[in-house]
C-alpha cells in the first residue's frame, strides 16, 4: 500500500509541475510574446541543439500524460524559435505526426487501447470531428489575426492547466 500511495504522490506532482508549466508559458505567450515575434533566437548547430533538446523533453511530457504535446510545441517554437503562431501551428503537425505514431506504437502493447475498443463510436465520431474541424480551420488561418489567435492558446493553456491540476 505504501508503494501505491508514493506512486500516486509522485504523479500528483508531476502533474502540478506541468499545471505550473502551463500557466506560465500561457502569461509570456500573452506578455513578452511580441519580444520574439519573427527573431531567431538561435541559429545554426545551436538551434538544431536546442530543437533536439525541446523535442526530447516536449517527447518526454507528451508520452507520460498521453497526449501529443502541442500544449507545448507550439509556444516552445513561439517563445523560443521566434515563429509566427500560425507558421508554429503548421510546424507542430508536422513534428507531431511521428510523436503520435511513436506513441500510438506504445501504448499499443499494453491494455491502453481496450478503451478505444469499447468507445468505437465516439472516437470515430470525434475523429470526423477533428478532420472537419482541421479543414475549416486551415481556410480561417488567413483570416484570423494572430491579436485573437494568441490569446486563444493561453486560454486553452490555463484550461488545460486547470484540467491538469485537478485531473477532471
Amino acid at each position: 500500500m505504501g508503494a501505491s500511495w508514493a506512486t500516486r504522490r509522485k504523479s500528483e506532482t508531476l502533474y502540478k509541475i506541468i499545471a505550473v508549466l502551463l500557466v506560465v508559458i500561457a502569461r509570456v505567450l500573452l506578455f513578452a510574446h511580441d519580444a520574439t515575434v519573427g527573431a531567431t533566437l538561435l541559429s545554426g548547430t545551436a538551434q538544431l541543439v536546442a530543437g533536439v533538446i525541446a523535442g526530447f523533453v516536449i517527447g518526454m511530457i507528451a508520452s507520460l500524460l498521453g497526449v501529443a504535446g502541442g500544449e507545448f510545441l507550439i509556444p516552445t517554437l513561439v517563445l523560443f524559435f521566434g515563429a509566427d503562431i500560425k507558421l508554429a501551428g503548421s510546424l507542430s503537425l508536422a513534428v507531431s505526426l511521428p510523436t503520435m505514431l511513436v506513441g500510438f506504437a506504445r501504448y499499443s502493447r499494453d491494455q491502453s487501447f481496450a478503451v478505444i475498443r469499447s468507445n468505437m463510436t465516439f472516437m470515430l465520431l470525434m475523429a470526423a470531428g477533428s478532420i472537419l474541424g482541421t479543414f475549416i480551420g486551415g481556410l480561417l488561418l488567413g483570416i484570423v489575426p494572430t491579436s485573437v489567435l494568441l490569446p486563444s492558446l493561453a486560454a486553452i493553456l490555463i484550461l488545460s492547466a486547470y484540467k491538469v491540476w485537478t485531473h477532471e
